[in-house]
């Protein structure tokens, strides 16, 4: 029986969040015990100070922490660390920087591989913006369109959609005038579960706090519609 593919994206997490209510989520997607969970930090350079973090906020869950580094690589068969996860957490940072750096060393290939044998992928800013065809990022200084990424799920994606101002309109431009294919933006404080490519469940630690479908109409402008959000407690 095939594997469900999923992905997390996350608008926060154990790096952003006072409380623990995302990291829960994924935890208990994965349905399994104690998960293990591999945090992939390539998008901040392999921040140490990232990694401490991750480390701080689940040695003390119940799971099995680890993390990759590609930066000062010491894993020599990537496929058989990431295929043996039960998750994959991607940090934030520079997207392109994380894209270039992860087919330089083959991630990318083993990442879509553990995403076909039913490895949860998630993460959070450029961790999510990862798995789409399209995002808009600020890898290269103000928001702009970024046409480069897995094609694990198909369109354009924005984080911090409500959390940075330049955000939303320089998204809802971008869609409009065809910069960006249409896609998915998150607001701070959500997760948005993503089961074979379409969106399945969406929770928020924070009132009010959506996941929106952003498209084009004929007419040249951009329509966003929010889904349903479950709230977390």
């Amino acid at each position: 029986m095939p594997h469900p593919r999923r992905i997390v994206l996350l608008g926060g997490g154990f790096s952003d969040d006072p409380d623990t209510l995302l990291d829960d989520f994924v935890l208990a997607t994965t349905g399994k015990q104690r998960p293990k969970v591999c945090f992939v930090p390539t998008a901040s350079g392999d921040s140490a100070g990232y990694v401490d973090r991750f480390y701080a906020a689940f040695s003390s869950r119940d799971c099995l922490p680890t993390h990759l580094s590609l930066f000062r690589r010491e894993h020599r068969d990537l496929r058989a660390l990431i295929l043996s996860q039960d998750v994959v957490y991607v940090g934030g940072g520079n997207t392109a920087n994380l894209i270039a750096v992860w087919r330089l060393h083959g991630l990318d290939e083993v990442l879509r591989e553990a995403y076909e044998a039913g490895v949860l992928l998630c993460g959070i800013s450029a961790g999510a913006a990862c798995w789409f065809d399209a995002c808009l990022t600020d890898s290269f200084g103000p928001v702009s369109p970024l046409l480069d990424g897995l094609g694990l799920i198909g369109g354009s994606f924005c984080p911090h959609y409500d959390g940075e101002a330049d955000r939303r309109p320089a998204f809802l431009n971008a869609v409009a005038d065809g910069s960006l294919p249409g896609g998915w933006a998150l607001d701070d404080g959500v997760a948005a579960l993503f089961t074979d490519g379409v969106l399945t469940e969406a929770v928020s630690r924070v009132p009010g706090a959506a996941v929106h479908r952003v498209t084009a109409t004929a007419d040249g402008t951009a329509v966003e519609t929010a889904a349903p959000v479950r709230q977390l407690r």
